[in-house]
């Protein structure tokens, strides 16, 4: 479960982020994960409200994930489609030469409210 790592990371550069800016509690962090990040998000909930408790700053803090959906491109056509819905395979022209866009495999922590 590399969830607990990650939430640990989180907590670091959210700390660091506070601590940099005078901030005495972070009352929210927002994360963007994409959908085919291998995070699983229960998981990493789990961890956070775990992890968050054992922190002044972030003492319980709400983790908000919105989830960035996972889109191919065909290079044959053009064709923008759901990676989850369609596999590698062109649902317009059923080529098999698409790709992910890279934006969508990651996770960015973009806010963090106090």
């Amino acid at each position: 479960m590399h969830e607990l790592g990650i939430v640990f990371s989180i907590i670091n550069s959210v700390e660091n982020v506070a601590k940099e800016n005078n901030v005495k509690h972070v009352d929210v962090v927002e994360l963007e994960i994409g959908e085919v990040s291998t995070i699983v998000n229960s998981y990493l909930e789990d961890c956070w409200k775990w992890a968050v408790n054992r922190t002044e700053i972030l003492k319980d803090c709400e983790l908000k994930i919105d989830v960035i959906k996972a889109i191919n491109i065909c290079e044959d056509c053009g064709e923008k489609y759901s990676a989850m819905s369609y596999g590698r395979t062109c649902p317009k022209c059923l080529s098999p030469h698409t790709h992910i866009t890279v934006s969508y495999t990651h996770l960015t922590l973009p806010t963090i409210l106090r």
